[in-house]
């Protein structure tokens, strides 16, 4: 299992997200209030509000928050929440998928074209820039909490499509249907996953110039700041962490 190296991507949004813990649990609140909208408070029979549980409880949202917005999404006065992307072009070429999750599409709408006249690029006609992505499972285990040999037959045995070490992480890629069975498998062998999300991976990447780089960096750390903005994914090719 082989393939372009997904490791700076991942890293570069995995510190934009954890300096930002209260935006984080605001998100994990909002993904349990549109389960519940969707398909009712009971996580026995909501296999979407088991999977908001479960990731509000790896960003350490309090299991009374948790049982509060259950609650709370029962109101007929609660907001619904509605996902969406919006797909951008950037400088140098480079492609944007913005993930969102609103409860009002015409502030998003204007955030979007504030985003682009202060920081450039513009947005794009639907499935422009999403036909060069794929959504997949990430699992990241750190180096030190196993030995690469076995996580990888584990993991291959798990049904992982891809399998990284890179920086001190092991990256394994999986459907992203099947993320969490991959990972309760792993964990079932006694190795420790330090992450599981779904991330948009490109199928092709763009080679930039550092001032490029700087460029995009800057657009997409503005639309991270955007209170609707849940992830920001895009195909520049950045260098490795170890070559930085």
């Amino acid at each position: 299992m082989a393939g372009h190296s997904k490791w700076a991507n991942i890293k570069h949004r995995k510190e934009k997200s954890d300096a930002k813990k209260g935006k984080a649990f605001s998100r994990a609140a909002k993904e349990i209030i549109s389960a519940v909208k969707l398909g009712g408070p009971d996580p026995k029979s909501n296999p979407r509000l088991r999977v908001a549980i479960l990731k509000a409880r790896e960003a350490n949202l309090p299991n009374d928050s948790i049982e509060r917005n259950i609650k709370k999404a029962s109101s007929d006065d609660q907001a619904d929440y509605h996902e969406m992307s919006y797909e951008l072009y950037g400088h140098g070429g480079v492609g944007l998928i913005v993930d969102i999750m609103t409860d009002n599409k015409n502030r998003v709408s204007s955030d979007m074209r504030i985003a682009t006249n202060k920081r450039g690029g513009h947005v794009a006609t639907p499935g422009a820039v999403a036909f060069n992505f794929e959504r997949k499972g990430i699992i990241q285990i750190q180096k030190k909490h196993a030995v690469e040999e076995e996580l990888f037959l584990a993991a291959t045995d798990a049904g992982a499509q891809d399998f990284e070490a890179a920086g001190d992480m092991f990256i394994i890629t999986v459907d992203s249907t099947n993320l969490y069975a991959v990972k309760e498998a792993i964990e079932k062998l006694g190795f420790k996953c330090d992450a599981a999300t779904l991330e948009m991976i490109p199928k092709t990447y763009v080679d930039c110039d550092d001032e490029t780089i700087k460029a995009n960096l800057a657009l997409i750390e503005w639309l991270e700041e955007l209170d609707d903005v849940d992830a920001v994914y895009h195909n520049m090719n950045l260098p490795d962490p170890d070559e930085s």
